[in-house]
């Protein structure tokens, strides 16, 4: 084994004793694997260790899982809580350090630099996003805008005004913003030059028509609340995967029916094992993302494993007529249509017993209803030959479906 192996060994040697000692739930799951720290002699015997799921975060709220003495803790953020309670996220002062470094450093393989004026368009408040960014790029000593989500009036204004050079939103609503730009004439009076996105699974093909739109480099970032925020990984500009610190995250790809480990490469669902956080550590944690990594030398000079683009998530998954189906398999499908926009919506209801699929998008103008059902034709088409069954489509008029400041709402379960 080198010493780069070696030294992530004792790393998640270290955590592991580490949350043993501190946490029942995970010396309770070891126990009932008849596995104790000191088992951990090798890769192989850490991949025997159970996994850690979201359900085992929730059972364990408010801070059944917390790892040092509350009094330690100087800063508290949480997930959405959509299908639920929250997840309560906890940090030291030492955990928001590394955020910040972390942050700093992913922002500078994007190309974020000093002379940046950053403007963040995500929201403040529990939700880790924004101030990850905020503290990344204040350490890089770029300009920040707080700007907060929302508000696109105001957003445009502060771009203009301000000299913005690059801003992070999500993926759905950079391209509203790219449509309102476009609509506006703003292009020429604006200083964009680098968009980062993320909070939600979005194709290249989404990317490439946000660069052609703005003139800018659309880069991928991928972040969890539970494992720390934005700044586990993200691309350089050669966007041959994300970059992310082996020093701080240790992350393996898994079978998600089976749970067993797959080697580096193959798509899977990825785990993660935060290997320097002190108030929340997490062992083996489920994202549900699924993923692949790579490890060929990136084309920018960074060493390191890499992450693809996320391909979706375990819980988006469709099974239609037992087809698998994902969003972003419907996003690059309707990329290949021309005349409407990647603002889309699925919907799924029940029909005699039978899940059914019927895709809802917009055209990019207005138009007569025998130019919709032209369009609708060539979509089900597009559709059917990318997903491999025919799907019903909808066709709306420009801007119908809303727009939104956070993640775009992709599927709709409707009676």
């Amino acid at each position: 084994m080198d010493d780069i192996k070696e030294q992530v060994l004792q790393q998640l040697q270290r955590v592991v004793q580490r949350v043993w000692d501190s946490n029942s739930l995970y010396r309770r799951k070891m126990e009932e694997l008849n596995i104790l720290p000191e088992d951990i002699r090798s890769m192989d015997d850490f991949k025997k260790l159970p996994l850690t799921t979201k359900q085992d975060l929730r059972d364990s709220y408010p801070l059944g899982m917390l790892a040092r003495p509350k009094e330690q803790v100087v800063r508290l953020h949480a997930s959405s809580g959509t299908t639920g309670k929250p997840t309560f996220v906890p940090y030291t002062q030492k955990d928001i350090d590394m955020w910040r470094k972390c942050m700093a450093e992913r922002l500078e393989t994007a190309g974020v630099r000093s002379s940046d004026v950053f403007q963040i368009i995500l929201g403040y408040g529990l939700f880790t996003g924004a101030l990850g960014f905020h503290y990344g790029a204040e350490q890089l000593g770029a300009m920040v805008i707080p700007s907060g989500g929302g508000f696109t009036d105001r957003q445009l204004l502060l771009m203009e005004d301000a000299g913005t050079t690059v801003f992070t939103s999500t993926p759905s609503y950079a391209l509203y913003l790219a449509e309102r730009i476009e609509k506006e004439n703003l292009r020429a009076r604006l200083r964009l030059r680098l968009a980062i996105l993320g909070g939600e699974a979005w194709t290249e093909d989404l990317g490439e028509q946000i660069e052609n739109m703005l003139g800018v480099t659309v880069i991928n970032s991928y972040g969890l609340s539970e494992i720390m925020g934005p700044g586990v990984a993200m691309e350089c500009p050669e966007k041959q995967g994300m970059h992310f610190n082996e020093q701080h995250f240790y992350i393996e790809t898994i079978d998600p029916k089976r749970g067993t480990p797959l080697p580096d490469g193959d798509l899977g669902e990825m785990v993660v094992t935060t290997l320097t956080k002190e108030a929340f550590p997490l062992v083996r944690y489920r994202t549900r993302d699924l993923s692949s990594l790579r490890t060929e030398p990136c084309p920018c000079g960074q060493k390191g494993k890499r992450i693809n683009r996320v391909a979706g998530r375990n819980d988006d998954m469709l099974i239609i007529r037992g087809v698998n189906i994902f969003p972003s398999q419907v996003e690059v499908a309707l990329a290949h249509v021309g005349g409407i926009t990647l603002h889309y919506r699925i919907e799924v209801c029940d029909r005699n017993g039978m899940p059914d699929l019927t895709v809802v998008c917009e055209s990019q103008n207005i138009l007569a209803e025998t130019e919709k059902k032209l369009l609708m034709e060539q979509a089900i088409c597009v559709l059917k030959e990318n997903l491999g069954i025919r799907v019903n489509v909808r066709i709306e008029d420009p801007e119908a479906l809303g727009r939104h400041e956070g993640k775009a709402l992709r599927v709709l379960h409707v009676a």
